[in-house]
């Protein structure tokens, strides 16, 4: 059964001040089913402990909303794949520490930038990433958040630009926690990967399907690109406002394949333009193919 355009799980990455619920309201009030919020702040090595009172109001402010797929995105200090012992320590603890506020807020995906290279390989930042993710197999088994790799734009040093890498990680790491993988529109096209049309989408997802898997992908960050494809730099724009176009965005609504799929804006200018974006979004997906 298709669902209706108005429950499709559309939203954007809301803002968490104040206390993780305010995240849910300012997604009610843009008309989002779904967002992506910080549990902590991203800027800072130790996380946030969560009150007991806090994790209620969340809840009840879930149900109160009716929004649902909630997904977290973790620090941006995080690299799990770090060469250097120091920061790899401190990167694997407070993803575990994310991990746990996931859990307890029974939020359903944690969002991450697989990790950076630096000084060292790309596949020996594989390789740690790996290790970093089996070391709280146990922890994932305690919760239901799935977590997910998102698809860089192999910006510096970082991996997962190409969809090897993140079939290797899923490869290595699916039987032992649960895993998959959100691809930012905006990011793929910077890696290289053409979707700026129907016909550039489907030979898109037949070569993510052949590598890593359709099964495994869980959702989307859509925002468009300031740069042009290939050009590994991350720079989102609003939607057909820059590199990309509106028939990316389009497709994606309208495709039995990724319709369904949470799609989570990081477009710039905030709430104004997300409230615009969402109801155009609805808008394509009102004439499904």
């Amino acid at each position: 059964m298709i669902a209706d355009t108005e429950t499709l799980l559309i939203g954007a990455h809301t803002s968490a001040a104040g206390g993780v619920h305010n995240a849910l309201l300012e997604g009610k009030e843009i008309g989002a089913t779904t967002v992506q919020l910080f549990t902590s702040n991203q800027k800072r090595w130790e996380g946030k402990t969560l009150t007991e009172e806090e994790i209620d109001k969340f809840q009840s402010t879930l149900e109160e909303t009716g929004l649902s797929h909630i997904m977290s995105h973790d620090s941006y200090l995080i690299n799990l794949g770090c060469p250097h012992k120091e920061n790899l320590r401190k990167s694997r603890k407070a993803f575990q520490e994310e991990l746990i506020r996931c859990q307890r807020l029974k939020i359903s995906y944690l969002n991450f930038h697989p990790g950076a290279a630096l000084d060292g390989t790309e596949q020996d930042c594989l390789d740690t990433i790996v290790e970093s993710l089996t070391e709280i197999a146990g922890q994932a088994e305690q919760g239901n958040t799935r977590i997910l790799l998102e698809a860089t734009a192999g910006q510096g040093s970082a991996v997962g630009y190409r969809f090897e890498h993140l079939g290797y990680l899923v490869d290595k790491l699916h039987n032992i926690l649960p895993i998959g993988v959100c691809i930012d529109t905006c990011h793929i096209f910077a890696a290289g990967y053409d979707i700026r049309t129907e016909e550039g989408w489907i030979e898109t997802l037949k070569e993510f399907d052949k590598t890593v898997g359709l099964r495994h992908l869980y959702a989307f960050h859509l925002n468009d690109s300031i740069k042009p494809l290939g050009s590994r730099v991350d720079r989102h724009a609003p939607l057909g406002k820059g590199e990309i176009g509106l028939e990316c965005f389009r497709f994606l609504m309208q495709n039995p394949k990724t319709r369904l799929l949470p799609k989570y804006l990081e477009t710039p200018d905030g709430p104004p333009l997300w409230k615009h974006e969402i109801r155009l979004l609805r808008d394509f997906a009102k004439h499904k193919k």
